[in-house]
């Protein structure tokens, strides 16, 4: 699986969590731009690791701030 395909599926699941409708970049912020509040990064979370069969650690996601990072950090278990 290449970047780009984990890229048009995180954006798919993304897809009902963006109640704003805020264009999607991989400069976009989760808790700035997309206003994830930690109950909604939870079921973002769980959603994207039934998707892709992996695990994202606290760690992992205390560091991931931006979509891109969220791209990268799947791409890189899921490959």
């Amino acid at each position: 699986m290449d970047r780009a395909e984990v890229d048009t599926r995180i954006r798919s699941i993304i897809e009902p969590f963006n109640k704003k409708g805020i264009a999607i970049t991989d400069d976009t912020t989760f808790a700035g731009d997309l206003e994830f509040d930690s109950l909604t990064v939870m079921d973002f979370v769980a959603a994207i690791e039934d998707e892709f069969d992996i695990i994202i650690s606290m760690n992992q996601q205390a560091e991931i701030e931006k979509f891109g990072q969220l791209v990268d950090a799947v791409n890189d278990q899921a490959s």
